[in-house]
């Protein structure tokens, strides 16, 4: 079999599946992991799965940059960024990701809200300095231009002064085994800081995302709250994350 033909066999079992096991396909084709594993590598490498332990799962298509994202699922963060704000209430403070989900959520808060909003991405910053019932905290720190956000150890450290009472999170990848991740790893240990000083985290899960992977681990399924998803995702693609005790939230 040519190698082209071994890899569109794997990408064919990655679509149907939604994952690749390395010694299930050697055994179908009668090759070696080795042979298997090295065109999982290649593949990687050209951004079109992510390789796990054993064998690879779908890459998310929302490792873009902020401008690529923006064309990603629109009617569907738009969605879910005005259910997202909804979920606020008056006098909250609300720790908000960066990302195109999380300044729809800040452009749909009501008009009249009065709360907090604590952020490390001068995107939702801006969207909110009109907004006069939100008193806005900034988080500075070194600027990771990919996703327009504030990552490094001041970030982290003025983060960890902070105590919110739910925070969004955006993330580039939502699987019920390997968990929430994304593409950076010092964009996933700020996520991780925002979630810790939460009392609440709501994962914002846009289609595209669910069952897909990125290289760094911000947090395993059990630390967080609830995904609030699109109106049509299926039950089937949500079922995994509601076993593990994640809310699942509608618009």
């Amino acid at each position: 079999m040519l190698t082209s033909e071994r890899k569109a066999y794997i990408l064919e079992v990655l679509g149907r599946d939604g994952r690749v096991v390395a010694k299930a396909v050697s055994r179908e084709l009668d090759l070696s992991e080795d042979t298997i594993r090295r065109d999982l590598r290649e593949l990687a490498g050209e951004g079109l799965l992510q390789r796990v332990h054993g064998g690879a799962l779908p890459a998310s298509p929302a490792m873009g940059d902020l401008v690529q994202r923006r064309e990603v699922s629109v009617a569907g963060k738009v969605a879910i960024g005005r259910a997202a704000a909804r979920l606020v209430r008056p006098g909250q403070v609300v720790m908000l990701d960066g990302g195109t989900t999380a300044v729809q959520l800040a452009r749909h808060l009501a008009p009249g809200l009065k709360a907090m909003v604590v952020t490390h991405s001068p995107n939702v910053a801006v969207e909110l300095a009109g907004h006069a019932g939100i008193e806005v905290e900034l988080i500075g720190g070194r600027l990771f231009r990919h996703s327009m956000v504030a990552v490094g150890a001041v970030a982290a450290e003025a983060i960890a002064r902070i105590r919110a009472d739910i925070y969004f999170m955006g993330v580039t990848g939502i699987h019920a085994e390997i968990g929430l991740t994304t593409g950076d790893s010092e964009e996933a240990a700020i996520k991780r800081a925002l979630c810790r000083q939460a009392a609440e985290t709501v994962v914002l899960a846009s289609r595209e995302k669910i069952g897909a992977a990125s290289p760094f681990q911000v947090a395993t399924m059990e630390e967080i709250d609830a995904m609030l998803v699109e109106e049509d995702t299926p039950d089937q693609a949500v079922e995994p994350f509601r076993a593990l005790g994640v809310t699942i939230i509608r618009p």
